[in-house]
């Protein structure tokens, strides 16, 4: 540990209290590796404050002694960002203490909530006051509030309500300095120059700390139903898509795309799940329609699909009798990257493009992969609707874990992002960039763009003691040979 780094432990120990330093290496270790066991870093404390008052003194602090900090939420990242580095250069701030649910206003549908607030705990509370917050994702019961904005975390709900930066109306952060950010009102109009708000949202803590955030909150879903059905190619699920908006608006709000190898994993691996249908179709569909009336959900639904089947974009259809088998459709969609991975190695890639391309590039790219790199088989599985897949390339039977992502799975990766940017898309349509995709992003991105998020960086952050290696770097990478 540097000197810097023993002078801030011992500032916070003496401002902050025994509960907001954490060095004992068995409490610490579960937070120096990342959700998918990817990466793996140092770090001589966890620093946890439990006010906005003292996450300032200790980024304040952190700024005047020169350490790295590395902003922490649930550790959910997918791609690394909350992992500190592997030179234990930096101490984790952790955000989990900051976990009040200041204000729900059902009225104004606004709920104001500290960083350290779970997701699971708002939905709680929001259903509580007659109203819902409407983003959910499978780490529901672990990401927290800051990790979600940070990262403009997505879900299964964005066909409807969008990202989570469509959700946020305020934020409070303290920003590298030490200085605090105050936005948390909800301003319908606001026009004095650059949105900081919503630079914050995505920057995966590059640029400061959020700290709590005024969201957006919708009424209490009245009426649910929840439909499975089988189809015969992605470019038929797009179709029974349009054709469902076509007749309901803004009814439906999760259409998920899952593969017949997916399921087969599910129902392989995942103890307790059973097929919906009784056929084999190659592809499925998971629909959720939500009505505002009692009872108003299943006999819609029913009809949109009864209608699919008559005009051929679905051959088999089932609709959940209640929410148990409701909850146990969704299961097998959210169990997909826990059956794949326990199959073997799994290179997971979560990426975009325009929505009525994705069915085209669903296969062509499968094509592609498979063929350039003979035995690994893809799925592609997740919203359609938002043009968004999680596409995954999987090692053959046997395969050696390491050896296998060594010398197949990064070149996959590289030719898995060089077609999504052929096609227009994202190489990060949910899951952000942290470090696992930082030098794709370079690789890829045009000369401005990354010029322009570095000059963001250095002009908030110009000594990068704000998640030092994520995102972006103020020194550009080298060229890959």
């Amino acid at each position: 540990m540097t000197a810097a780094g023993s002078a801030l432990i011992d500032a916070v120990h003496a401002r902050l209290g025994d509960k907001a330093v954490v060095t004992d290496v068995a409490d610490i270790a579960p937070w120096l590796t990342d959700w998918r066991g990817r990466f793996h870093g140092r770090a001589a404390a966890v620093l946890a404050p439990d006010s906005v008052d003292g996450v300032q003194f200790v980024v304040g602090r952190a700024h005047e002694l020169g350490v790295p900090l590395t902003p922490q939420g649930g550790n959910t990242s997918m791609v690394g960002g909350a992992t500190p580095p592997a030179d234990g250069s930096a101490l984790i701030l952790s955000l989990r203490r900051l976990n009040r649910i200041r204000s729900i206003d059902a009225t104004a549908g606004l709920a104001v909530t500290e960083a350290g607030v779970i997701l699971a705990n708002l939905h709680t509370a929001a259903d509580a006051e007659g109203v819902r917050f409407p983003l959910t994702l499978g780490a529901r019961g672990s990401a927290t509030i800051g990790g979600l904005v940070s990262t403009n975390a997505g879900g299964t709900q964005v066909l409807r309500f969008g990202t989570m930066r469509s959700l946020v109306a305020g934020i409070e952060a303290v920003l590298p300095d030490g200085s605090r950010h105050d936005g948390l009102a909800a301003l319908k109009k606001d026009n004095r120059g650059y949105d900081l708000d919503h630079l914050l949202v995505g920057a995966e803590g590059t640029l400061g700390v959020v700290t709590a955030a005024t969201l957006r909150l919708v009424p209490a879903a009245i009426d649910r139903a929840t439909g499975w059905l089988g189809v015969d190619s992605p470019q038929q699920a797009l179709k029974l898509l349009r054709a469902m908006e076509r007749r309901s608006g803004t009814a439906i709000e999760s259409f998920e795309l899952v593969p017949k190898l997916a399921l087969d994993l599910v129902l392989k691996h995942i103890p307790g799940t059973r097929p919906p249908l009784d056929g084999s179709h190659p592809w499925l569909v998971l629909v959720d329609y939500v009505a505002a009336n009692p009872g108003g959900a299943r006999p819609a639904l029913e009809a949109l699909m009864q209608d699919a089947l008559t005009a051929g974009f679905a051959q088999d259809a089932v609709i959940a009798a209640n929410e148990a088998q409701a909850e146990a459709f969704w299961r097998l969609r959210d169990s997909i990257s826990e059956a794949e991975r326990a199959e073997g190695p799994t290179i997971a890639h979560d990426i975009s493009v325009p929505v009525d391309a994705m069915p085209a590039f669903i296969e062509s790219a499968s094509r592609r992969v498979e063929a350039t790199f003979p035995g690994v088989w893809c799925s592609a599985f997740g919203h359609l609707g938002d043009g968004n897949v999680h596409f995954h390339v999987n090692a053959p039977p046997g395969a050696d874990p390491e050896r296998w992502r060594a010398e197949v799975g990064e070149a996959a990766s590289h030719l898995v992002y060089d077609l999504v940017v052929a096609a227009g898309g994202s190489i990060s349509a949910e899951h952000g960039i942290g470090q696992m995709k930082r030098d794709e992003l370079e690789r890829l991105s045009p000369p401005a763009r990354m010029a322009a998020l570095r000059a963001i960086k250095r002009a908030f952050d110009p000594h990068e003691l704000m998640n030092p290696g994520k995102l972006v770097t103020l020194a550009p990478a080298r060229p890959t040979p």
